[in-house]
């Protein structure tokens, strides 16, 4: 066992755990987290996803050792100030959800999506999301909703530098 420091939502955390943990079982099992979830456990379906250095990363093919130190934000902590963010917004706004088990990978993986290419096209956004994957379907629901990401997030940048 070892102590290993974790900054997990903006939140420092020490974990007394094997090195080779999967981060997957320290976010939901001690510290009670539970956006991220346990899907396939291989690292192909999405639902363990969670934000390291601005990617999106498979929690449950993860050992917990090596993201010591780094920032890690999980499904609770893209809302800042009480205030949704713009994919969280569009996933209600789109009723994107069915069952739910896949949306914390896919608001992850969408948002690291839209980092990187801020006005993706169907085919972008189809592959960005591949590998991520959804049981009830709703691929065209989450494209409509990261296409009304998009929009949301261009048009407060357009505020901005108003």
């Amino acid at each position: 066992m070892s102590e290993i420091t974790l900054q997990v939502n903006n939140e420092t955390h020490v974990v007394d755990v094997e090195p080779s943990t999967p981060l997957l079982y320290i976010l939901r099992n001690d510290l009670d987290l539970s956006g991220p979830r346990f899907g396939c456990g291989l690292g192909q379906c999405g639902a363990c996803t969670v934000l390291i250095g601005g990617r999106a990363v498979r929690s449950c093919i993860t050992p917990t050792s090596s993201v010591a130190g780094q920032a890690i934000t999980t499904l609770e902590g893209l809302s800042q100030n009480g205030q949704l963010d713009p994919v969280q917004q569009a996933w209600i706004d789109e009723q994107v959800p069915q069952c739910g088990f896949c949306q914390n990978g896919q608001i992850l993986t969408a948002k690291v999506l839209l980092a990187n290419n801020p006005n993706p096209t169907d085919a972008e956004i189809r592959q960005g999301m591949d590998g991520t994957l959804c049981r009830c379907m709703t691929y065209y629901r989450i494209q409509a909703a990261i296409k009304r990401a998009a929009r949301t997030m261009a048009a407060a940048n357009e505020e901005v530098n108003a």
